[in-house]
């Protein structure tokens, strides 16, 4: 990519704003490196960085990447086995803790299931050198100062160093507190003067503390005078202080020489958190301007939804829909020179500069730029008439060049093409620049105020016209592209706007040929009915949200209220289930006392009564609603077909199948709504069989006692059972230890059903066949409890 287009479409003051959002230097001279790349696979791969930055930036809000330093030259100078200074290990240091924190940020992403493939293989290379960071923290703070915990010696010499300060300081401050110091001083304070504790003594009273004269005031009144007291208390100082540089240095040569093992690693490590400041700055660059990824295509096609120039005031700026590659691969924009037109071309060619950088755009979702492996762009201010030879030969010159170098993954973008020359020929040569240009492939977006080129798009199939909207009743443009219109002149009408009288415009209009009148009038009317589309359209699209939010709500309120009706029944089962079974053992409890009152001669109690009354209580339990889906044989999967009756499972709805619109998806019909369903979701109803009655068999008890067998020989399977359950009632009640069931060998249907019967009966204490003498295996000995 040219240079000279970046300039021309202002791709530096991209760079400029998006280093406002690196961290660090190093994040800063990779945004100056910035270029955009030709390669596919690369401009796909620095897209999706970006994208996973947004993606963090958007979960987090930041990235712990605030302390990051370019180390580079110290990493250097430990090459060629040099010490660095406090300062310098500090930086190392804070790398160290930037890339222990960064590390430790992503696998917290990723643990939670964050997509992040590029970005995490990144931090993978990052290496946490934990006891080296630990070292340098106790040994250096961040304006470089060796600290006390550098090392034991040090700390001893400083905590001495100290004490002896402090008794410099006491000596001199009892010289300060004298009752004659207001006389023989010029001042009550300490001061230093060549590196040791000095006081400012008057002239005529130099003799009176001795000691040492290290300094005089400009007027010479006053003596910094170090009082002969304190003289080997500083010497001791100097020395101590002399002992404390000699450690530190010595501190700061032993770590250098343990960074010195690493060097490699700080170093690819510093390198990996520039790449993050880049990419996070990338990313904070996006958001900032409300940009968003954008789909890419390798075959030049562009479809760019509401794009707005990056370099324009958001609120004011325009957004405009460009699309370009699939039906037509030129443009040629026509209409005025104040249109706006200029800013269309350069849009299109910013944002695939910044595309094509790995930024992300300001436009809408879904919108889809080429890569191109050139961009061209001839655009310029025209200039006076005296200089109107130059400005043609200039684009010309740059034409010709453009035109020599241009393939089929070219983007060429002409500003007011064949200008700066008569203005027949130039439409001329307009005309067949844009041919040539088309013959070699490349994709074109071209403005001209000629007239003649208001057909081209209309002659020529890879090719379209369009304008910038004019607003004649405010005489501006609006920065609206209509694609598909070809410019018009606004002359007539701007002038009768402005007061220009009705007889001159008359005349004028009558001065204009046919042709072009007709042409004007066409164009207008190709307005117009843009214009109503557009509102029409507008207008259906508020329609379709509106139904697509109407479904959603509805399909959210059946779900609902399928749950809450479910939740409800199986409350009201359990609580219904619950008051039975509560009743049935109080009855229960009942009958047995009612029995034992009975055995012991109660009178007045009927036996016909009190069965009544038990088999009352087990027609009064409900039946527990069951929502366990019971268990079939298994059949081969029903193949949907158009017209089946279908349950649809996640809604619990039944409905009709529609059409199919793949193997996994169907329109199914559930009462007035249309929905889209997958066929996991789908269950296939089988259509209802006639009914057959039942004959229903009332059994009736006699009244009559109860006695000790019952005979079931020739009885149906049911109302077998009718009669046990029954007959098991009046034998309790009647105090029956033990009864027998005759059921006869036969098949051993019935025997295995009465059988099982009274393995689940609550009363039933035991049971067995009976013997040769009792029927052997044709009678069942039950025994109760």
């Amino acid at each position: 990519m040219e240079k000279k287009v970046e300039a021309i479409l202002e791709f530096d003051k991209i760079k400029k704003q998006l280093t406002e959002f690196a961290s660090s230097s190093l994040g800063e001279q990779a945004i100056l490196e910035l270029a955009p790349a030709t390669d596919f696979q690369v401009v796909q791969k620095t897209q999706l960085e970006t994208e996973e930055g947004a993606k963090i930036i958007r979960l987090r809000g930041s990235a712990p990447i605030t302390g990051l330093t370019d180390v580079f030259a110290h990493l250097k100078r430990l090459e060629i086995g040099g010490d660095l200074n406090g300062l310098e290990i500090y930086q190392i240091g804070s790398n160290l803790r930037v890339s222990r924190q960064m590390k430790n940020f992503m696998n917290d992403l990723l643990e939670i299931g964050v997509e992040l493939p590029i970005l995490g293989a990144l931090s993978d290379e990052l290496l946490v050198l934990k006891e080296v960071e630990e070292d340098i923290a106790i040994s250096v703070d961040e304006s470089g100062k060796v600290l006390d915990t550098a090392s034991e010696a040090l700390s001893t010499i400083r905590r001495t160093l100290r004490r002896t300060e402090d008794r410099v300081r006491e000596k001199l401050e009892s010289y300060l507190r004298d009752r004659n110091a207001s006389k023989m001083l010029s001042d009550a304070v300490i001061t230093i003067r060549n590196d040791r504790y000095v006081i400012p003594v008057k002239q005529e009273y130099k003799g009176h503390y001795g000691g040492i004269v290290h300094d005089q005031s400009a007027s010479g009144q006053t003596l910094f005078i170090e009082p002969q007291s304190v003289v080997d208390l500083n010497n001791e100082r100097k020395a101590l202080q002399a002992k404390e540089k000699q450690e530190i240095e010595r501190i700061l040569a032993e770590i250098s020489a343990s960074l010195a093992a690493w060097i490699n690693e700080i170093h690819h490590n510093t390198f990996i958190l520039g790449r993050f400041d880049f990419i996070f700055a990338k990313a904070r660059f996006g958001k900032a301007m409300k940009a968003v990824t954008p789909h890419l295509s390798d075959a030049g096609v562009v479809h760019l939804i509401a794009a707005r120039h990056p370099l324009l005031d958001a609120a004011k700026v325009v957004a405009n829909d460009i699309y370009l590659g699939e039906d037509f691969t030129t443009i040629v924009i026509t209409g005025p020179n104040t249109g706006g037109k200029t800013i269309t071309l350069k849009t299109l060619g910013l944002l695939t500069l910044m595309a094509q950088s790995g930024l992300q755009i300001p436009a809408q979702e879904d919108s889809t730029i080429a890569v191109f492996e050139h961009v061209f762009a001839d655009i310029g201010d025209e200039q006076s008439i005296e200089q109107s030879l130059s400005t043609f030969s200039s684009h010309m010159t740059n034409i010709v060049s453009i035109l020599e170098k241009v393939n089929q993954k070219s983007l060429i973008l002409y500003d007011e093409l064949g200008a700066g020359t008569d203005p027949q020929e130039g439409a001329a040569l307009a005309i067949a620049i844009l041919d040539a240009s088309h013959e070699k492939g490349a994709s074109v977006v071209a403005t001209t105020h000629y007239p003649e080129l208001k057909a081209y798009g209309y002659n020529r199939v890879h090719a379209t016209n369009a304008s910038v909207e004019f607003n004649v009743e405010t005489l501006s443009p609006t920065y609206k592209l209509l694609i598909g219109i070809p410019g018009r002149s606004n002359a007539f009408d701007i002038s009768r706007r402005l007061g220009l009288s009705e007889n001159i415009i008359t005349e004028a209009r009558s001065l204009v040929d046919t042709e072009s009148a007709d042409l004007n009038d066409m164009i207008s009317s190709l307005e117009e009915k843009r214009n109503l589309a557009e509102t029409e359209y507008e207008e259906a699209r508020e329609l379709a949200r509106g139904a697509d939010n109407l479904l959603k709500d509805l399909q959210k309120e059946i779900t609902n209220y399928y749950q809450q009706k479910d939740k409800l029944i199986e409350q009201a089962s359990e609580k219904a289930a619950t008051i039975v079974e509560k009743a049935e053992a109080e009855a229960e409890e009942i009958i047995r006392e009612l029995r034992t009152m009975q055995l012991n001669g109660a009178a007045g109690i009927k036996e016909h009564e009190l069965i009544d009354a038990k088999t009352r209580l087990g027609n009064a339990k409900p039946k527990t609603i069951n929502k366990t889906i019971p268990q079939v044989p298994k059949q081969k999967p029903h193949v949907f077909q158009e017209g089946d009756n279908v349950r649809v499972l996640s809604l619990g709805q039944k409905g009709t199948l529609l059409n199919k619109i793949s193997d996994k998806e169907w329109n199914v019909q559930i009462g007035i709504i249309k929905m889209k369903i997958k066929t996991a979701d789908l269950e296939y109803i089988q259509p209802e069989k006639p009914k057959k009655q039942r004959i229903i068999t009332s059994v009736h008890s006699s009244g009559s006692p109860a006695k000790s067998e019952l005979d079931l020989r020739g009885e149906r399977y049911e109302d077998a059972l009718q009669k046990v359950d029954k007959y098991l009632d009046e034998a309790l009640l009647a105090g029956y230890p033990q009864v027998a069931i005759i059921h006869g060998k036969g098949t051993g249907a019935l025997r295995t059903g009465v059988t099982e019967y009274l393995k689940n009966h609550r009363m039933v204490k035991s049971i067995r066949f009976g013997a040769a003498a009792e029927g052997g295996n044709g009678v069942t000995i039950v025994e109760f409890k």
